[in-house]
């Protein structure tokens, strides 16, 4: 009863894109969802969770999946379509089905219903469009698309580590490091984790380190990158993560950053990969002093909003927040390194608390705003 008085009162109405799943009702966090409809509810709207296969835009009423505290229990109900949804497709497989695909193609042209972050990110495509804008192309370390080994000995050339990363890559997942090293006999180091475990070989010419680099690649596209040497605490490479998100005036507005500090012999600062999660105002402090390490977050803050813009302007489509790493090299230079359209939750509870507001407080506001022609 209580979800029906709710649902009957003129709320905007916000609904969760998920995934269908065979086990329980629906795949994704099941804690984040509660957690945003709890939000929701303290600020004024009403939050639910749809599934692809149950969103039929032809129907006036479609199967939703409301959440009740009192019991903690998940029940199905047929509710109108919703103002706003917010896509949280849980994968990259996920989004390529083609009934996932012709939905998203569906939802971007629907004339009532507001739509954002659409698709995820493509790697090599963020650092084209980061690369093309004047104000943005000061961030990027020098990348390029990896098509083989005179790709390698042309970045080896010019830095003496240099990383490939997955294009559709997550978490750290695939990333690996090649360094030259002063031992003769085999110049070639190049360093990889799975999960955890830290892997190191070493190759005395470039076609054999290639060798070794296709099979771990399998079939996914990669890009090659110039390394960066990242400000340390500990003796440990650190970065920053970021979260951008839209305010209840559509405006980019910064949620918060936090830290990732590499684990021991760690390629990444991934958490997953045995990174530590740590407050960026200490490490930059250890650093480069307190007053530097201020100056240094304000400038921080002013390219989160600069990439953020740049990257939905070059996306063409509406989106409403992005996580990305940036990382502060020795010198105090600011690098972009990562974007990711579908935020993993947040640690830290201060960020944690102000993300789902501003998830809540974006919706609200695009409940309110017609659809201008042509999507968004």
């Amino acid at each position: 009863m209580e979800l029906f008085l709710q649902h009957a009162s003129p709320l905007p109405s916000i609904a969760i894109l998920t995934m269908h799943d065979n086990t329980r009702p629906f795949r994704g966090n099941h804690y984040n969802f509660i957690d945003l409809i709890q939000c929701g509810k303290e600020l004024g709207a009403f939050v639910y969770v749809v599934v692809v296969k149950d969103l039929k835009l032809s129907q006036r009423r479609i199967n939703s999946y409301v959440y009740n505290t009192s019991t903690k229990t998940w029940s199905q109900m047929m509710l109108p379509l919703p103002q706003v949804i917010y896509n949280r497709i849980p994968t990259r497989k996920d989004e390529l089905q083609p009934e996932v695909q012709q939905t998203i193609k569906a939802l971007m042209r629907h004339s009532q219903i507001r739509f954002f972050n659409p698709f995820f990110f493509n790697k090599w495509a963020l650092f084209e469009w980061l690369n093309k804008a004047k104000l943005t192309k000061k961030y990027t370390p020098a990348t390029k698309k990896l098509s083989g080994p005179q790709d390698l000995e042309l970045y080896l050339k010019h830095f003496p580590t240099i990383y490939l990363k997955p294009i559709r890559g997550k978490a750290g997942k695939g990333i690996m490091k090649v360094e030259l090293s002063s031992v003769k006999s085999k110049p070639y180091r190049l360093s990889w984790q799975n999960t955890r475990k830290s892997h190191l070989s070493a190759h005395a010419t470039l076609s054999k380190l290639w060798v070794q680099l296709k099979e771990l690649m399998g079939s996914e596209e990669y890009i090659v990158q110039q390394g960066i040497k990242l400000a340390s605490y500990q003796s440990r490479p650190f970065d920053l993560r970021v979260l951008v998100q839209k305010n209840g005036k559509g405006k980019w507005s910064l949620t918060g950053i936090g830290a990732r500090v590499a684990g021991k012999r760690s390629i990444t600062t991934h958490v997953p990969r045995g990174g530590s999660i740590d407050e960026p105002e200490k490490l930059l402090s250890a650093t480069f002093g307190r007053e530097a390490a201020a100056l240094l977050l304000a400038k921080v803050k002013r390219a989160a909003h600069t990439i953020a813009r740049r990257i939905e302007k070059a996306s063409g489509h509406v989106l409403g927040e992005m996580s990305m790493d940036l990382g502060v090299d020795t010198s105090g230079q600011i690098w972009f390194f990562e974007a990711n359209s579908r935020p993993m939750k947040f640690d830290e509870p201060d960020i944690r608390q102000k993300s789902l507001e501003r998830i809540i407080q974006y919706g609200k506001y695009l409940s309110g705003s017609p659809k201008k022609k042509g999507g968004g």
